[in-house]
């Protein structure tokens, strides 16, 4: 009896050593394995090729700017199927809309234009430098949308309201 308790003893020890031992022997991934994987797969993206990538422990921490939120979340899907990437924080940032250049009509022509715009109204005069509409005289209070609407159309740079309201 001694001698099968000795056995089963011998034998829970055996498998005991070899449980704890095959799930350290399982190949990890290395942070700089992922890392590589993940820059591989967002090479394959034209759209992803501001984005950067930092692993640390399994993390992917992603980086940089693209042009829309679906290219974001692109990214972030290419890289959580990478083998050994545990999560992802995506702190993409998206790039704002390019601003269209102001146009500014020259002052000549915008000189030209401005007087045919208030010939309409008698008693209101305006001079025209570097862009700027500054109108001076009385005007009535119904006449002043049309006046404002018709020098916005014509794009100056700003417009100096120093009319008096009757």
């Amino acid at each position: 009896m001694k001698q099968k308790l000795v056995k089963a003893l011998l034998l829970f020890a055996v498998i005991a050593l070899i449980s704890s031992i095959i799930p350290a022997c399982k190949s990890k991934t290395s942070d700089s394995d992922i890392k590589t994987s993940t820059e591989t797969a967002l090479r394959g993206n034209p759209d992803l090729s501001g984005v950067r990538v930092d692993v640390n422990e399994g993390v992917a921490t992603l980086s940089g700017e693209v042009k829309d939120e679906a290219t974001r979340a692109a990214a972030e899907s290419a890289v959580t199927t990478i083998k050994g990437v545990k999560s992802v924080t995506n702190n993409i940032s998206i790039a704002p809309l390019p601003q269209a250049p102001v146009e500014v009509t020259a002052d000549d022509p915008l000189r030209t234009s401005v007087n045919d715009a208030i010939k309409d109204h008698p008693g209101v005069t305006a001079s025209v430098n570097d862009g700027v509409i500054t109108l001076t005289g009385e005007i009535k209070r119904a006449d002043l949308p049309t006046l404002m609407q018709k020098l916005n159309a014509l794009k100056p740079k700003k417009i100096e309201n120093q009319l008096t309201i009757k």
